[in-house]
């Protein structure tokens, strides 16, 4: 009989302060808080088996986050953006074994940082009209945020860089990032089973975080809901800079 994953209360705390982070991260409060779900549990159980856990809880915030911000979203970039994840998830499964994961983490660092940096330092930018939409620019940055999901968790800048300058409204931007990971994660299902990732010692602890990860993705969604557009996108750019530190660190300490 296989022992309980949590039957540590080491391993157990990890999970709990992992999935709350995640939680409010679907619910809307930025990328930099997901970031952090797996470097926590892996603190107490392998990061492999951290990812085969997080993996399906992701499926149920994605689901909670979708009601939670339904009608809420921006059918064009959509339709620009998903093709692209899909190709880029198929292109990650096809070479999941020939590239190392800490290479992936410090190339969408980097980017971010350089993203985050260029608008931090150019006051204009801030005030700058939205970008208008490009099939072209759309469809490399979905592809790169598809692939360096399925490989490293780590889709979210590479979203951001396409999807913030459009400077939609707080509300539409969350609810169409929200679908836009929702079909992500639903997509990596197939690839992660195949890879072995789902087997009933993970699914049994994954079950067992359901009630925090509902509470957590709800509060998420709370906050953002009552956010102003001047607050939301510092607060989004200061996610994107967080993120990109934490890649970049933990690539470099795996290649040093």
């Amino acid at each position: 009989m296989q022992q309980f994953v949590f039957s540590e209360p080491s391993a157990l705390l990890a999970g709990c302060v992992a999935v709350v982070l995640v939680g409010l991260s679907k619910g809307g409060l930025g990328g930099a808080l997901a970031l952090l779900g797996v470097p926590i549990m892996a603190l107490a159980i392998p990061p492999v088996q951290a990812a085969g856990i997080l993996l399906p809880i992701l499926l149920v915030m994605d689901a909670i986050s979708l009601w939670a911000w339904r009608g809420q979203y921006h059918l064009s970039t959509l339709k620009r953006m998903l093709p692209g994840a899909a190709i880029g998830i198929g292109i990650g499964w096809l070479t999941a074994a020939l590239v190392s994961d800490a290479v992936v983490r410090l190339i969408v660092g980097v980017v971010a940082l350089a993203f985050s940096a260029r608008w931090l330092l150019s006051g204009h930018a801030r005030r700058a009209a939205p970008r208008s939409e490009s099939i072209m620019r759309a469809s490399l940055w979905a592809m790169l945020a598809g692939y360096t999901s399925f490989v490293a968790h780590a889709g979210g800048p590479p979203y951001q860089v396409y999807a913030m300058p459009l400077r939609l409204d707080p509300r539409l931007y969350t609810g169409t990032s929200v679908i836009f990971f929702a079909v992500v994660n639903a997509i990596k299902v197939i690839p992660y089973a195949f890879l072995g990732q789902f087997d009933a010692a993970n699914l049994i602890a994954a079950a067992t975080l359901l009630p925090l990860a509902v509470g957590a993705t709800l509060a998420g969604a709370f906050v953002v809901r009552r956010m102003r557009a001047e607050i939301f996108y510092p607060v989004m750019y200061a996610m994107v800079v967080l993120v990109g530190l934490k890649l970049c660190w933990d690539g470099l300490s795996a290649l040093l």
